[in-house]
């Protein structure tokens, strides 16, 4: 996600880096390289001048602070108007129970496997609100697309949630009987999925007016596609003037798109971006943080988000124990291994670059590559390791090296290679001690 407008952003503020002070000249080279590269990410002409005109206004006559560079002060600047297009910092969806929530969007904008995360994302945020009594269902009204229903009631398997199939094949009785068989059997959580099309026409717009006017949901989202660029504004733009909608839902940000429609979605619109889409899996949708966002765009990484997927995925037994390793001192060739076990599950190894600040740019993807390599291998020799050799690497002479590499299916120069490496991490965490 705004891996793009990151490269762009980030090489603009180290072209900065030489400047002493900034003046006209460089504030101008500055403020057209912005300009050019949000054109490129595909964000609306308008749009581009409204923020340029901002950033403009605040830069100019502004006093010079003296303990930032001048790229840092710039960036500050464009920091905070990223962040004011984007919403603020306010988070608009606290996932509310009991709730009806109508989900819709056009055809092949992912809007069904979104329902089936948004369940899922429910389901973990009720239970860390300690309510775990609350019924979720799926129901959908969707009988344009083949195999949309079968595809939602797979999804609920998957969650472990209720779902229901209504037997009228009409969209306004079907949603009918789905709100009946939520009030019967005590859901407090409806998320529908409503019919779309491959295009925006009237028959589906009123469809959904008679749907909004019956159930009268608590939320109504709207699931546009991230790769569609500018034209998602005008689908939104229709969606909003027939039935009104909450906030969006972004899909596949994880994709090549360039983070145009993010960018510009808010001010256009003046509603919130609620979810982003980030994957296949049911876990790959979050809560879209504006702030965090622009940090990302601007190359400043995402700690926040990245602790957050550490709490959430790896036990807190485990992190204490890595920790209580660091700061004794006697880390061992086991806890190099469960610290890379740990890194598996957050992710890849080019996932995880993109929180942190400035690394996914300096480091290349070739080198992304073979660092993932690396770790593979790493992880086929350790395990090819007695327990013993694991935590006294003080043991290994050549014949244990061949033993070890045979059983790996490396070459010693890779056992080798990984003994050098965990040495010289031993080295880190002694200085990180200090």
């Amino acid at each position: 996600m705004f891996d793009f407008l990151s490269q762009k952003f980030s090489s603009l503020f180290s072209s900065l880096s030489d400047s002493k002070r900034l003046t006209e000249d460089n504030i101008q080279e500055a403020i057209e390289q912005v300009e050019r590269a949000l054109l490129e990410a595909d964000v609306p002409y308008k749009v581009v001048q409204s923020f340029i005109q901002q950033v403009k206004s605040e830069v100019i006559g502004q006093k010079i602070t003296a303990q930032l560079e001048p790229a840092e002060q710039l960036m500050a600047i464009v920091h905070h108007k990223i962040i004011d297009f984007l919403g603020g910092s306010d988070i608009t969806f606290n996932f509310p129970a009991p709730a009806t929530i109508m989900v819709m969007g056009l055809q092949g904008a992912g809007k069904t496997t979104t329902i089936g995360k948004l369940a899922h994302l429910y389901k973990k945020e009720l239970a860390k609100k300690g309510i775990t009594q609350n019924k979720i269902l799926l129901g959908s009204i969707d009988f344009y697309r083949p195999a949309a229903i079968d595809q939602l009631e797979i999804l609920a398997k998957k969650v472990g949630i209720s779902f229901y199939r209504a037997v009228s094949n009409n969209a306004i009785i079907a949603a009918k009987e789905i709100d009946a068989y939520a009030r019967e059997h005590g859901c407090s959580v409806v998320l529908l999925d409503t019919a779309g099309r491959l295009h925006i026409d009237n028959a589906m717009l009123m469809e959904l007016q008679e749907v909004d006017a019956l159930l009268r949901p608590s939320y109504k989202l709207l699931v546009l596609d991230g790769m569609t660029g500018q034209e998602s504004l005008p689908v939104a733009q229709a969606f909003d003037g027939a039935i009104g909608f909450n906030g969006a839902i972004l899909t596949k940000m994880d994709s090549d798109t360039r983070g145009g429609a993010a960018f510009a979605f808010r001010f256009v619109l003046k509603k919130p971006i609620v979810f982003i889409g980030e994957g296949e899996k049911l876990e790959d949708l979050s809560l879209f943080y504006p702030d965090r966002a622009a940090e990302r765009m601007l190359g400043m990484g995402d700690i926040q988000t990245l602790l957050e997927k550490a709490e959430e995925k790896i036990a807190l037994n485990e992190q204490e124990k890595a920790e209580q390793a660091l700061k004794a001192g006697s880390f061992t060739l086991q806890d190099f291994a469960d610290q890379m076990a740990m890194i598996n599950q957050l992710g890849s190894l080019s996932q995880l670059l993109k929180y942190m600040p400035n690394m996914g740019m300096k480091i290349s993807p070739e080198m992304i590559q073979r660092g993932e390599v690396e770790l593979v291998k790493f992880k086929a020799i350790i395990s090819s390791m007695t327990p013993k050799e694991r935590l006294n690497t003080a043991l290994f002479n050549e014949r244990r090296m061949e033993r070890v590499a045979q059983g790996a299916g490396v070459k010693v120069e890779d056992v080798a290679a990984l003994l050098k490496r965990f040495e010289e991490a031993k080295q880190y965490v002694k200085l990180f001690n200090k």
